[in-house]
């Protein structure tokens, strides 16, 4: 296995958990609230585990790895738009912004292995 793949079951991981957690935690649930969008938080949730098994998925058809890596770069690129806007400080922005980084990267290297 090499490091791309470690990459892709990285990000598949942290984007199921974080979606279930979705659904399992109040403290998520909080989060949207306190960003103003407490009604796209189920399907911000959904997006992350479609998402999260696409990128699984994806390991085997490359086409499913390119379309649920750029999903997932855009959703963590509007988090840390919304996390700027609301104004988080720097350190909360962070792990957004690292997403958004790692998730454009697998598509970039998606789109070459097409």
């Amino acid at each position: 296995m090499g490091v791309f793949e470690v990459l892709v079951l990285i990000s598949s991981f942290s984007f199921f958990s974080y979606g279930v957690a979705f659904f399992t935690s109040s403290k998520m649930k909080e989060e949207f609230i306190r960003f103003g969008l407490a009604k796209f938080g189920p399907l911000t949730a959904v997006l992350e585990i479609l998402g999260a098994l696409g990128l699984l998925l994806g390991l085997f058809y490359t086409p499913l790895l390119v379309f649920s890596s750029g999903g997932l770069s855009l959703l963590m690129l509007l988090g840390v738009g919304v996390r700027v806007v609301i104004k988080d400080s720097w350190l909360v922005i962070v792990p957004a912004f690292s997403f958004f980084v790692l998730n454009a990267y697998l598509f970039y290297v998606g789109l070459n292995l097409l």
